[in-house]
C-alpha cells in the first residue's frame, strides 16, 4: 500500500485505534474486532509482546487493514517495524529521528507532541499528521481548538482522553482524527473475547466522527456561505 493511500485512508476514517494489550493473541483479536466494526486501522504498540510478529501477521492476512506501530523510541525499532510491513509509525513523544527516518523511507508518520512548539517542529520535520497527547491533561477539546486556530495547516490527531463523551467535541474543535485506546478496546472485552462489544463501540466512534464533520461543515457554511 502506497504512502498516499495510507494517508488518505487514515484521514477518511478518522480513528486510529491504539492496541496496548498483554499478548499477541489479544492484539490480533482486538485488531480484527475493530476492523469488523468498520475501522480497518490499527496501531500496535511496541509494548505488546511479539508486536512485530503481530504487525507482520496482520499485514499478510488482512491486506485491507492499515497496520501501524506505536510507542517507537528509536530508529532501530522504526526500521524493524517498517521491515515487518508497518504502514505507519507513531511515537508517544517528539522523536525527530524517527520522523526523519519515516520521511526518508516514505512511510506515514505522526509523532506525539503536546506544546505548540513541538507541533511546529513535528510538522516542519515532515510529519503527515501530528498527534497531540495527552489532550485531557491540558484542556481537552478546547486545547485542540486553540492549537488549530494558531496552526490551521497542521492536521491534528487528538489522543489521550478521547471517549464517547468527548469524541464529537474533538472533531468539532478541528481534530482531523482521533486516537482511541481502552475506550474503544476495553480490557474486559478483550479478556472475555466480546468481539461484538468492540464492534459496537467502533461503530459509535465512527458515528461521532461523521456527525462531527457534518456539523463542522455546516458551521463553516453558515459563516462563509457558498456563492
Amino acid at each position: 500500500m502506497k504512502k498516499e493511500e495510507v494517508h488518505a485512508r487514515i484521514e477518511e476514517i478518522g480513528i486510529v485505534p491504539a492496541v496496548r494489550v498483554s499478548s499477541s493473541e489479544d492484539a490480533r483479536f482486538a485488531a480484527e474486532a475493530v476492523s469488523r466494526g468498520g475501522i480497518p486501522v490499527v496501531e500496535i504498540a511496541m509494548t505488546v509482546p511479539g508486536a512485530l510478529e503481530v504487525i507482520s501477521h496482520l499485514v499478510k492476512t488482512a491486506p485491507e487493514m492499515i497496520v501501524g506501530s506505536g510507542s517507537i523510541l528509536d530508529i532501530e525499532t522504526a526500521r524493524r517495524c517498517a521491515d515487518a510491513g508497518a504502514h505507519f509509525l507513531t511515537t508517544d513523544g517528539l522523536v525527530l529521528k524517527v520522523v526523519e527516518f519515516a520521511v526518508k523511507e516514505h512511510v506515514v508518520v505522526f509523532p506525539g507532541v503536546l506544546t505548540p512548539t513541538e507541533v511546529i517542529a513535528a510538522w516542519e520535520a515532515g510529519s503527515d499528521f501530528v498527534k497531540v497527547v495527552p489532550c485531557a491533561s491540558v484542556g481537552g477539546d478546547s486545547y485542540i481548538r486553540s492549537v488549530k486556530a494558531a496552526l490551521p495547516q497542521v492536521p491534528l490527531i487528538a489522543a489521550g482522553g478521547v471517549n464517547q463523551l468527548t469524541a464529537l467535541n474533538f472533531i468539532l474543535s478541528g481534530a482531523t482524527a482521533l486516537g482511541v485506546g481502552r475506550e474503544l478496546i476495553p480490557r474486559e472485552a478483550i479478556r472475555l473475547r466480546q468481539s461484538d462489544r468492540i464492534v459496537e463501540l467502533a461503530r459509535r466512534f465512527l458515528s461521532f466522527v461523521n456527525n462531527g464533520r457534518i456539523q463542522a461543515a455546516a458551521r463553516r457554511d453558515s459563516i462563509w456561505p457558498r456563492q
